[in-house]
């Protein structure tokens, strides 16, 4: 019996598991035991060739070549990682390998990095699959005592083969017509073009929005307020003049109550989260990009071990996760969290269907801790932070749900109906893993006073409230999320997949088509121009989110590839037959008067993700240069982030609020405040003294602690 190649996805993976499978002997680009021999790839070694590849006349971006349709689409190694390619080659062809395991990502482009590599190097040995959650010791020892076999997951590499090349048809072809026909460095995806365009929507809303004035009246009484409710029109009203008419009717009346209605109301946890929730949820509190938040959930499932495979779309648990919870309890949270969910673990497991659902787990199940303590000293700030977004959520599936008497009244004067609404806290139930929020607060609201059917209550005082309807608000990297998970009403699929979301925001951002301005997320001229000059079908969401149903038909073996693949060659045809037959222009408009120092075209000026550069027109030329940069500095007068303009000692930082101090002055300011020490200093020494001391903490000591003697 030969020995068993383990391919993992990335060094870090690898090693942990080459130390759980005992091999311990290094070489080069593996570590080898007596069994097995775990190697490595970094990301994708292997990827589709470059359109020259297959013929040199395409190095040479010109209308007449085009559309490029090779088939079959062939493969390269990738230069950088070139190294690295060739350790495993020689790994996986040893003659003493008999067997090859697939560990990489459990999931489509984990598997497509692993088949691409065994497709290159040419190998036919017998495959394996290892399919696991997370990448704890326990975990990977499980997952080798239940090794798949690999045919199982043909289809799935037949759908992430008919993703990828589907992307290269398209994407290259019209982003090289786009180009050609323009002159312009213009790129467009059957992804990212209707994102942009779900961004523009928006903003075109926003500016054909016309606001309309709404009134409203609110009557006072005994300590409390009602708000008057038309039976038709509700509690805002358009017309001023009939709202005057009935303030005029009521002063100086009375109000009798009509019905106090109590009834008992619970409130249940909202579910665990899937990889665009925890986007979401990051966004909103701490302005993380979608990006970052993804980055930071990686080190936190691969390096630190503390969460599990963070790439899913499932909100949900498979059944036999349930038996794991305990454990994961005992292991999991910091401060506080870590009594409340070491108590859970003593108690019995309450679980039922809102988070328990095996038809509801696909790939991955939700995103929860795993098995392996947690040591908060090794966390940053942001991991920290999302570690107990995530801890929060799975403690409080598993308590019961929040109990609150709502009390309801109604009341009438002269014919006119008001109501109150307050509520009274019975039970707190799972927003005891909230305690440190204001998640409790919100569910409160305000408490009635003691209120009898048939009561007479003179009305105090009597106001008039005003407002304006608002216009739909602008994308956050958030809500973006959100539109691209649902991009219409109906829809069964998104806007590309959990794991590409956040890739296809920063592409945008890095092409100048959208830009940042706070957490707001605009489109840009550019990008404008570009919807007007893009084939109309390429803009539609619901093409792309057709395209991701016919994936998962090739992934479950209801639809062939190559059927899909020639639907996409016409498709490639048609589009670049519309970009080269159109006769719109692009024009820049966001055109400087410095001329590019390398081929003296005029540089544009454009709003980066940290600031704003000059880039040369010329797509061929690529001359960049920064002129200004988003700092962390705080202006001293209105505290928000400051720009940094110029260069070397002219160099001086632009508030929005017109502050304007020149770096050395800003400097000197700095120095100052330091040799004074401030709050922020204090609150790092402080720190630093926490982190020194969990370092000193033995494993045992910190069981220990976690036990409530």
């Amino acid at each position: 019996m030969g020995k068993y190649a383990v391919l993992a996805e990335k060094p870090s993976v690898g090693r942990d598991i080459a130390r759980v499978l005992g091999c311990h002997k290094k070489g080069n680009g593996y570590l080898e035991g007596n069994q097995y021999i775990v190697t490595w790839a970094l990301g994708h070694l292997v990827t589709l060739a470059d359109p020259e590849t297959y013929d040199s006349k395409y190095q040479n971006w010109r209308l007449e070549d085009l559309p490029m349709l090779p088939s079959p689409m062939k493969l390269e190694v990738i230069k950088q990682t070139g190294k690295q390619y060739r350790s495993v080659k020689e790994v996986l062809t040893r003659k003493d390998v008999s067997e090859i395991i697939i560990a990489t990502d459990a999931g489509r482009e984990g598997e497509l990095v692993a088949r691409w590599i065994l497709e290159k190097v040419k190998v036919k040995k017998s495959i394996k699959r290892l399919w696991i959650s997370s990448v704890t010791d326990k975990a990977i020892k499980d997952g080798f005592n239940k090794l798949r076999d690999g045919r199982s997951y043909e289809s799935l590499y037949a759908s992430a083969q008919a993703r990828s090349e589907a992307d290269w048809y398209v994407g290259i072809n019209a982003t090289r017509a786009l180009t050609c026909k323009f002159n312009a460095q213009l790129s467009c995806g059957r992804v990212q073009t209707p994102t942009l365009a779900m961004i523009h929507e928006r903003e075109q809303q926003i500016r054909q929005f016309k606001p309309k004035k709404f009134y409203g009246i609110t009557a006072k009484v005994k300590d409390f307020q009602l708000i008057y409710k038309d039976e038709k029109l509700g509690s805002n009203l358009y017309d001023e003049a009939y709202v005057d008419s009935i303030m005029s009717k009521l002063r100086g009346k009375s109000l009798t109550i009509t019905q106090v209605d109590k009834s008992e109301k619970k409130q249940y946890a909202p579910g665990l989260f899937d990889l665009t929730e925890l986007q979401r949820e990051g966004n909103r509190l701490y302005g993380f990009s979608a990006k970052h938040t993804l980055n930071c959930l990686q080190r936190l499932y691969e390096t630190h071990k503390v969460l599990t495979y963070p790439r899913t779309d499932s909100r949900y648990l498979s059944r036999d996760i349930v038996d794991t919870i305990p454990e994961r309890l005992r292991s999991c949270g910091i401060g506080d969290l870590s009594k409340l969910a070491f108590k859970l673990s003593k108690e019995p497991i309450r679980y039922n269907k809102s988070f328990v659902d095996d038809s509801k787990v696909s790939d991955h199940h939700a995103i929860i801790p795993t098995e392996q303590g947690v040591f908060p000293a090794d966390l940053n700030q942001d991991e920290r932070r999302l570690y107990d977004l995530v801890v929060k959520r799975f403690l409080a599936v598993l308590m019961p749900p929040c109990l609150f008497e709502q009390t309801q009244i109604s009341a009438v004067s002269e014919g006119f109906i008001f109501k109150a609404k307050g509520n009274r806290m019975i039970d707190i139930g799972w927003k005891a893993a909230y305690s440190d929020s204001d998640e409790v607060e919100t569910l409160v609201g305000h408490m009635l006073p003691k209120i009898t059917k048939g009561d007479i209550l003179p009305i105090d005082e009597l106001m008039r409230t005003s407002g304006e309807t608002a216009p739909p608000k602008r994308y956050t990297e958030g809500t973006l999320l959100t539109a691209m998970e649902k991009p219409f009403k109906n829809a069964s699929y998104g806007i590309g997949t959990v794991a590409t979301r956040a890739d296809i925001i920063e592409k945008l951002l890095n092409t100048y088509l959208i830009e940042k301005q706070e957490n707001n997320i605009m489109i840009t001229s550019k990008g404008r121009q570009l919807l007007d000059i893009v084939p109309e079908v390429l803009k539609s969401p619901e093409l792309t989110a057709k395209w991701e149903d016919k994936l998962e038909q090739i992934a479950s073996g209801k639809l062939t590839k190559s059927a899909f693949i020639n639907n996409i060659k016409q498709f490639t045809v048609d589009t670049v037959s519309d970009i080269t037959g159109s006769d719109k222009q692009f024009k820049h408009d966001n055109l400087t008067r410095e001329k590019c120092p390398d081929c003296g075209k005029y540089l544009l000026e454009v709003n980066g993700k940290r600031g704003k550069q000059y880039v040369c027109q010329d797509r061929e030329c690529g001359y960049r240069r920064s002129i200004s940069r988003t700092t962390n500095a705080r202006c001293p007068n209105c505290h928000k982030k400051m720009e940094l303009r110029g260069k070397g000692d002219a160099q001086i930082f632009v508030c929005k609020c017109g502050h304007r101090e020149k770096l050395s002055a800003f400097t000197q300011r700095r120095q100052e405040s330091s040799a004074k020490g401030n709050q922020k200093d204090v609150q790092k020494y402080l720190n630093d003294q926490k982190k020194n001391q969990a370092e000193t903490v033995s494993p045992l000591a910190e069981a220990l602690s976690k036990l409530k003697l």
